[in-house]
């Protein structure tokens, strides 16, 4: 029998709390405490050498359930399409009409945090619609 890991996701960005704070926005995720003797992340930050200084930042799911997200600064801007990414679960069992109803609803929620509108995919017989988009800094993700 497997043993059940844990796991958390890794973005490679620019700026890891802007991008860190929009998905706690999408997700509902928070912020986690800073570590032991420090009394923000602000505090924390400001004590590493400069060069380190912003180069990380992480979220986590306040239920415990969602894998914890990280993310890192890299030199290096994106330069190809995602191999990986995440489909946020806005429409899970609705179908037709309600479901586009609610994909556009939340999709205009997301717009105004940043997120940028790639293109619809309309239902096909097999899979039912997503609505492709892009976060702050250009990472593709699924409205689902």
């Amino acid at each position: 029998m497997a043993t059940l890991r844990q796991f958390q996701v890794t973005f490679d960005c620019a700026e890891p709390e802007r991008v860190a704070r929009f998905w706690c926005e999408v997700l509902g995720y928070v912020v986690p405490p800073p570590p032991e003797g420090f009394a923000s992340w602000a505090a924390f930050d400001g004590s590493l050498p400069p060069e380190d200084q912003g180069s990380a930042f992480a979220c986590v799911d306040p239920s415990g359930v969602g894998p914890r997200l990280f993310f890192q600064r890299v030199p290096e801007g994106r330069v190809v399409k995602n191999r990986v990414h995440l489909d946020v679960r806005a429409g899970a069992g609705l179908v037709g009409e309600e479901r586009l109803t609610t994909l556009e609803a939340e999709c205009a929620r997301l717009v105004a945090l940043g997120a940028v509108r790639e293109r619809l995919l309309e239902a096909d017989g097999v899979n039912e619609s997503c609505i492709v988009m892009r976060d702050v800094e250009g990472h593709e993700f699924c409205l689902d």
